[in-house]
C-alpha cells in the first residue's frame, strides 16, 4: 500500500515561514556585527587618517606635521625656520584642495615649531596662505619670550587670521570651556588632552607644549610637541593615556623627553622622529644630537619600528639629505601602513645609526 502524504495546515506553513524568516534575519544581523564590530585582532575603523610628518627643506631640526581626517585638514606646527614655508605650502598646496585648514595647532613658542607662522611683515605665512577656521595655541611663555621678534611676528599673523574669521583658543581655554575634543566625522577624534603647564609657568618653554591625542575607533595616535620630563610627568597624572598606535616622538627624539614615566603608559608601536639626525645644530656632543643614544635607549624595549625624517650630511658646509623623507602613515581599515617618500628603512638599520649609535640589547 502506498505511504498517504502528510497533510500540513495553512497555519503550521505560515508559522514556518515567519520562523525562517526571523532566524535568516537575525542571523544575518549576527554576521554583520560580527564582520563590523571591533575584536581582539581587527580593529573596526570606519575613516581614513593619514598623518604626514614633513622635511622642511634645510639642516635645522623642526615641527610639521599635516594631518588629513576625513575632509578635515590638520596642520601641527610649522617649523623649522621661515624659508621652510617654501617646502611646507608647496607639499600643502597637494593636499588641502580647499585652501581651508580646518584645524591649526601650534604647540609651543620656540622658532622650530612656529616660524612658518611667524613671518616678518613682508613675507607670506602659512596664515597668509591658507584660510584657517580653528587656531589652537599653547596658554603660557616664559618671562623673557614676549619681547622677542618672532614672538611679536607669530602674534600679529595669528590675530590677524582671527581677525579674517578664524576661531581662537588656547590649549588652556579648551580644557576650561569644555571644548578640548573636536569630532572630525567618521569615527574619528582631535582631542586636546589636560597639562599642568597650561594653568601654570614653567622653567622650559617646552613644556608649554600643546598636548593632542587623534582617536580613531581603538587606535590613538600622540603628539607631545617638545613635552620634557616634567610635562611628562604631569599628562601622565592627569590623563588616562592609552596605549598608542603613534607616538610623534617628544622634542625630536631628544634625551629631555620620552622618558619611562610616559613610555610605559603608553607603550607606542609606531614612533617618528622629526629632527635632522646627527647635526650639530645645538651641540657638538654626538651621544646628544638628535636622536640621542638615551632616547633610543629607552625606546628600543617597546618597538624598533622608528623613522627619521632628515640626515645632516656636513652641518657646516650646510649639507643635508633625506633620512626617510616624509614620513607618511595610513590608518584605515586593516593595518596601519608606514610609506616614506625617500625610504623605509628603520632607524636601527641605516647606516648613520650604526656608525653614530650603540645598538640596545632590545635592537639585536
Amino acid at each position: 500500500m502506498a505511504k498517504r502524504k502528510k497533510k500540513f495546515s495553512k497555519g503550521l506553513t505560515v508559522f514556518l515561514a515567519i520562523l525562517c524568516f526571523i532566524v535568516g534575519t537575525a542571523g544575518g544581523f549576527f554576521g554583520y556585527f560580527k564582520l563590523t564590530m571591533p575584536t581582539d585582532t581587527d580593529t573596526y575603523v570606519s575613516g581614513d587618517l593619514v598623518i604626514n610628518f614633513l622635511e622642511l627643506g634645510n639642516k635645522y631640526t623642526g615641527d610639521c606635521t599635516y594631518i588629513k581626517a576625513g575632509d578635515n585638514d590638520i596642520l601641527i606646527d610649522a617649523g623649522s625656520r621661515t624659508s621652510s614655508v617654501t617646502s611646507i605650502s608647496a607639499f600643502l598646496d597637494e593636499n588641502v584642495t580647499d585652501g581651508t585648514l580646518e584645524y591649526v595647532i601650534v604647540t609651543h613658542a620656540h622658532e622650530d615649531h612656529y616660524a612658518g607662522f611667524a613671518t616678518s611683515e613682508d613675507a607670506k605665512s602659512i596664515f597668509d596662505l591658507y584660510e584657517c577656521e580653528i587656531i589652537i595655541d599653547f596658554s603660557q611663555i616664559t618671562e623673557d619670550k614676549a619681547d622677542q621678534k618672532s614672538y611679536k611676528n607669530y602674534i600679529r599673523e595669528r590675530d590677524a587670521e582671527i581677525a579674517a574669521g578664524a576661531e581662537h583658543y588656547t590649549a588652556k581655554e579648551c580644557r576650561e570651556s569644555g571644548k578640548s575634543k573636536f569630532d572630525l566625522g567618521s569615527g574619528i577624534e582631535l582631542e586636546i588632552l589636560d597639562s599642568y603647564y597650561y594653568y601654570n609657568v614653567a622653567e622650559s618653554e617646552n613644556d608649554h607644549s600643546v598636548c593632542t591625542m587623534i582617536n580613531q575607533g581603538d587606535r590613538h595616535f600622540l603628539f607631545t610637541g617638545d613635552l620634557e620630563k616634567k610635562g611628562e610627568e604631569k599628562l601622565c597624572e592627569m590623563n588616562d593615556l592609552p596605549k598608542v598606535d603613534l607616538y610623534k616622538a617628544g622634542h625630536h627624539g631628544s634625551g629631555t623627553s620620552s622618558h619611562n614615566v610616559l613610555l610605559e603608559k603608553i607603550q607606542p608601536e609606531i614612533v617618528c622622529v622629526c629632527c635632522c639626525a646627527g647635526s650639530s645644530e645645538y651641540t657638538k656632543n654626538n651621544a646628544n644630537q638628535f636622536p640621542t643614544q638615551e632616547f633610543v635607549d629607552r625606546i628600543a624595549p617597546y618597538t624598533d619600528r622608528v623613522y627619521v625624517t632628515t640626515l645632516c650630511v656636513d652641518y657646516e658646509n650646510d649639507e643635508f639629505t633625506s633620512m626617510n623623507g616624509n614620513i607618511k602613515v595610513t590608518s584605515g581599515k586593516g593595518e596601519i601602513a608606514v610609506d616614506c617618500s625617500n625610504n623605509n628603512t628603520l632607524l636601527k638599520d641605516t647606516a648613520w645609526f650604526k656608525k653614530a649609535r650603540e645598538c640596545p640589547d632590545a635592537w639585536k
